[in-house]
């Protein structure tokens, strides 16, 4: 017991030198537990029926919908209160927590409004998925079952709240779906209508990625940066991927001014750093260690 003790003595001397106490009895961080449990309602209102035990018929679908919106929105609400307040804590701001309530509430609404906008963009992913993917038997398999569908769910999600300057919330939104997947989306990552994630595992799409429409990446890809330092965060590092790209398994493709060209074919392992023009394949020859570039057909 007295070993015990010193270890408490220990960890609250540590607490005093070094920090990283979240007080609940003052300005609270948001907690984890309840923005997951935002997450899932809003999973459920996204696909209803397959998120959830209860079943959901014509009769019930309304009530259903309205209890997930309520509910959903109060957590928000509180959560992005307490993140609002973090981020007026850092800049010397006064005014919460009657302003950043406020201003949370009104961040929430918007949000609402966004859904149904989001739903139709995750239901545009189902297809694609359902069209890209042999394996695939139904939608219903897809929307139950496919791992990139669950990350693109948090990332769309996570994706308004962080265009919106919401702090926190949309990256623990991300982790935790990263944690459950090993589908490592940011946030701000800009992400076109119908993206196709197949297998996903080893994923990475970073902060300043921008992805268009009817692309097709599998697991182990890398959309990342060339080394930068810390003051140039706020620049633009990671790649540009030009509709209908396909990007096959465990290829890496770096740097901010790099640009994918429309309709090209990235093969897998290849190593990237450059820009390639539409219509391009790339890929690693037989026995090579260099990716070689080939134009499309008719191209000078």
């Amino acid at each position: 017991m007295e070993a015990l003790e010193r270890a408490v003595e220990g960890l609250l001397e540590s607490y005093a030198l070094t920090g990283g106490v979240n007080h609940a009895a003052g300005p609270n961080l948001p907690s984890r537990e309840a923005v997951l449990a935002a997450l899932r309602d809003l999973e459920s209102l996204v696909f209803p029926g397959f998120r959830q035990e209860e079943g959901i018929d014509d009769a019930n679908v309304g009530y259903v919908a309205g209890e997930l919106v309520h509910r959903a929105a109060r957590i928000l609400e509180r959560e992005a209160a307490r993140s609002l307040g973090y981020r007026a804590r850092l800049a010397g701001d006064r005014s919460c927590p009657a302003a950043c309530a406020l201003e949370a509430r009104e961040l929430v609404l918007r949000f609402f409004e966004a859904l149904p906008g989001i739903r139709s963009a995750l239901m545009g992913d189902v297809a694609a998925a359902f069209r890209g993917d042999p394996a695939a038997k139904s939608v219903e398999e897809v929307i139950l079952a496919y791992p990139g569908l669950e990350a693109l769910v948090a990332h769309r999600v996570a994706h308004f709240f962080w265009a919106e300057g919401l702090p926190l919330i949309p990256r623990m939104m991300s982790e935790q779906v990263h944690g459950a997947t090993g589908i490592d989306i940011h946030p701000g990552a800009a992400i076109g209508r119908r993206f196709f994630i197949d297998h996903g595992t080893g994923v990475v799409i970073g902060e300043t990625a921008v992805i268009g429409d009817d692309v097709k990446i599998y697991q182990g890809v890398t959309l990342g940066a060339l080394s930068v330092r810390k003051d140039q965060g706020g620049a633009k590092r990671h790649p540009t991927i030009e509709d209908g790209v396909t990007i096959y398994s465990g290829a890496t493709i770096l740097g901010g001014e790099t640009v994918v060209g429309r309709g090209s074919v990235i093969g897998g392992n290849v190593w990237l750093t450059r820009s390639v023009p539409p219509g391009s394949r790339v890929y690693l020859p037989e026995g090579e260690g260099l990716a070689r570039v080939e134009p499309r057909r008719g191209s000078a």
